[in-house]
C-alpha cells in the first residue's frame, strides 16, 4: 500500500472513531473512551463505567489497518460502519469484515482477507 493511501485510511478511520466518540449512553455513569494507535493502526472505541450496581466494559468500534485493508474487528454500531467508510472512500476490496467468519466474508461484498 503506498503511504498516502494508507494515510487517507489512517484519517478516514480516526475521524470514523472520534465522531463515534461524541455519542455517549443514556444511562448509567459510562465514559467513551478512544484507542487511537496509527503507528500499529489499531483503532479502538469503548465504554467504560457502571450502569446501576453493573460494570460496564466493552468495545463499541475495533478497526485495525493490516496488509493494505482496513479490518473491521468488531461493531457494535447500527446499521454498521463499513457502508460508512465506503461512503468516506475507502473502497470495499479494501474493507474486510473480520468479525465474519472467512466462508462467510466471500458472499458479503466487501473483502475476503
Amino acid at each position: 500500500m503506498d503511504p498516502d493511501t494508507l494515510s487517507r485510511y489512517r484519517e478516514i478511520v480516526r475521524n470514523l472513531i472520534l465522531e463515534y466518540s461524541r455519542f455517549r449512553p443514556s444511562y448509567g455513569e459510562i465514559e467513551t473512551e478512544t484507542v487511537i494507535d496509527s503507528s500499529q493502526d489499531h483503532f479502538e472505541l469503548l465504554h467504560v463505567g457502571w450502569h446501576g450496581q453493573h460494570r460496564v466494559h466493552g468495545v463499541v468500534i475495533h478497526i485495525d489497518i493490516r496488509g493494505g485493508k482496513v479490518w473491521i474487528q468488531h461493531d457494535g454500531t447500527s446499521p454498521g460502519i463499513a457502508e460508512e467508510l465506503v461512503d468516506a472512500g475507502i473502497p470495499r476490496d479494501a474493507i474486510v469484515l473480520g468479525f465474519r467468519p472467512a466462508y462467510v466474508r466471500q458472499h458479503t461484498g466487501f473483502a475476503v482477507a
